[in-house]
């Protein structure tokens, strides 16, 4: 017999995860860095890895990953970015990862790109921190705050 606490729990988890992709979505298609810098975790680095244009590949603060975007975003423009994600919640594993299809061009030459970038994200009100200690440990504030962003990677299409 099914648990009608779980099924609760459930529903409210998919609801907050689905709303969570789709700010992750909003802030590439407006090129919004300070909307994504909202979904990154502050308890976990955050692991950033993207091939050529953009090259990069690191462990950054939530603060740092917030630059980067700064930085992507200022030198790419978005065009296309949706969801490839069957939009599937583990609660036991208490994570998720957001497959899309990020397409966007250079700003300074026109050249076109089209990435599958691969978003790792947290419960964080269940999940224990691994933080450094140079990171501040802070619980989400609410329930629309668990799921965070711990990892970006990316692969050229």
């Amino acid at each position: 017999m099914v648990n009608l606490g779980s099924i609760l729990i459930f529903s409210i988890l998919s609801s907050l995860l689905s709303t969570t992709t789709k700010n992750i979505e909003n802030s590439f298609l407006q090129n919004n860095p300070k909307m994504l810098y909202s979904l990154f975790s502050s308890t976990n680095y955050l692991t950033i890895s993207f091939p050529e244009p953009i090259a990069f590949s690191d462990q950054l603060s939530n603060q740092q990953a917030h630059f980067l975007f700064q930085k992507i975003f200022s030198s790419y423009a978005t065009f296309e970015f949706y969801s490839e994600s069957d939009l599937t919640i583990h609660i036991k594993k208490e994570s998720f990862i957001f497959k899309a299809r990020w397409s966007f061009r250079n700003k300074k030459n026109n050249n076109q790109y089209v990435f599958h970038i691969f978003f790792y994200l947290i419960n964080e009100r269940f999940q224990k921190t691994r933080a450094s200690p140079s990171l501040p440990r802070k619980k989400p504030e609410s329930f629309k705050d668990i799921w965070k962003i711990t990892e970006i990677r990316a692969e050229k299409f």
